[in-house]
Parts: structure tokens; sequence; C-alpha cells
């Protein structure tokens, strides 16, 4: 059977967010449904916190998320967009950097882009710097 190369990059997304996590000191519980609106959920101090992963590679020196789910049928394609009270936060993994990145999407429009190198112009206003985004407690509302 063909593996299917978009669901790889997702399983190895969650894999690195599970390692992440736990080294982060989270407990880290995986939900009985791939039908969930996230993909693990992290606990600590009492606390829940609701993952959905995404698995992206850097462009042009920054990871950008749009807060959507899109897929294919026969009548086309489709995107609806996350719903934001389902889901904590959002975990973007990304392969260039072998780096989890954590943000709450409701603090953010239908995108969210991070930095990772600086910008070319030397832009620093509205620009979201990805290394301050790498601790999941630091993004968790208790």
């Amino acid at each position: 059977m063909a593996s299917h190369h978009t669901k790889d990059k997702g399983d190895l997304g969650v894999a690195k967010a599970h390692a992440n996590l736990v080294g982060q000191g989270f407990v880290v519980l995986f939900p009985a449904t791939e039908h969930a609106p996230f993909d693990l959920v992290a606990y600590a101090d009492g606390a829940f916190c609701r993952l959905q992963v995404k698995y992206r590679a850097a462009r042009a020196g920054a990871v950008t998320v749009h807060f959507r789910s899109v897929w294919n049928d026969r009548q086309g394609t489709h995107a609806k967009p996350t719903d934001k009270t389902a889901i904590d936060v959002v975990c973007i993994y990304c392969p260039d950097t072998d780096q989890c990145y954590y943000v709450r999407p409701g603090d953010h429009g239908a995108s969210v882009t991070l930095r990772i190198t600086p910008s070319r112009n030397g832009q620093r206003n509205g620009v979201l710097d990805a290394a301050m985004f790498r601790d999941l407690a630091d993004h968790v509302r208790r």
C-alpha cells in the first residue's frame, strides 16, 4: 500500500510535539478517535491544554499557519475555518529547525506567521519571533 505523504508529515509532527511536550514536563494524552478537533492534550499542574499539530516547512525565513482545514473531493476543494473554541493551542512543527512552536489561535486572525530568521528588510514592528513561541507553558492560560 502506498503511503500518503501528507499523512506521514502529520504523524511526524504529532510525534515531535509529543516528545517536545514530554521534555517540557507535560503528560501527553491522545484522543481515542481521529475525529476530535485536537491531536493531543497536554496536562501539567492540574490544567489540560488541547493542541492541534501542524507540520509546516519554512518559507523565506518564516512559518505560516492558516487557521482552517482544507480538503478535496469530487465537488472540488473545500476550506473550513478552525473552530478556535475547540482547541487551546496550535503546535507548529517545522522540520527545517526541528522545533515546535506554540500559538493560541484566538490571539490571531485567520493566520499567524512566525519569523525564524530576521526579515531581509530589517522590519521588527509586528514581527513575531519564532523563538518566543517554543515553551507551551508561556502560552497556556490557567
